[in-house]
């Protein structure tokens, strides 16, 4: 996986680069979304190492209409030199890129219910005040909690759940 990272990164940063000289974020991230879940179902992805397969027939494969000239000719750079199979890692490192640029934290909050839409609210004022930028959450529902949430925006994980708290006491009476 790390391997993977390292090979996207550089194209990760040229197409943020391209984004936002053009000023379009939000479209490269449409468009290299749908570039990495078309290269990541398996059978698209064995056609993608396919040595009769063009790097034009590639980029045919994997650029949506609506996408511009700009992006095409980052797909053929991406083809050309055999990256094809990373594109779900260049469009993560992108995402990375793109909420740094434009100060957004996006944190998931998985409980063991699903949460009242105060209760996230308020868990998202807090994570705001926090780091300082605005927060996009995402939410996911997990039974083996038992209750209370773990928050993971980025590399601050809040385990605020029955089930992590239990392993804490858990250490702390081992110790």
């Amino acid at each position: 996986m790390s391997q993977a990272l390292t090979l996207a990164r550089p194209y990760a940063r040229a197409a943020f680069a391209v984004a936002r000289d053009e000023g379009k974020f939000a479209a490269w991230s449409d468009a290299l979304g749908l570039s990495a879940r078309i290269a990541a179902d398996p059978r698209v992805a064995a056609l993608l190492l396919n040595p009769e397969l063009d790097d034009a027939g590639a980029v045919a494969l994997l650029s949506s209409e609506g996408a511009g000239e700009s992006y095409a000719r980052f797909l053929g750079l991406v083809a050309e030199n055999r990256r094809l199979p990373q594109l779900p890692e260049i469009a993560a490192l992108y995402e990375e890129l793109r909420a740094d640029a434009e100060r957004v934290v996006k944190a998931t909050v998985t409980s063991a219910a699903a949460l009242p839409a105060g209760e996230l609210d308020a868990i998202k004022a807090a994570l705001k005040q926090r780091f300082g930028r605005e927060v996009e959450v995402a939410t996911a529902i997990d039974d083996s909690l038992i209750g209370g949430a773990v928050i993971d925006a980025g590399d601050v994980v809040i385990d605020g759940s029955l089930k992590g708290k239990l392993a804490r006491l858990q250490t702390a009476l081992a110790n």
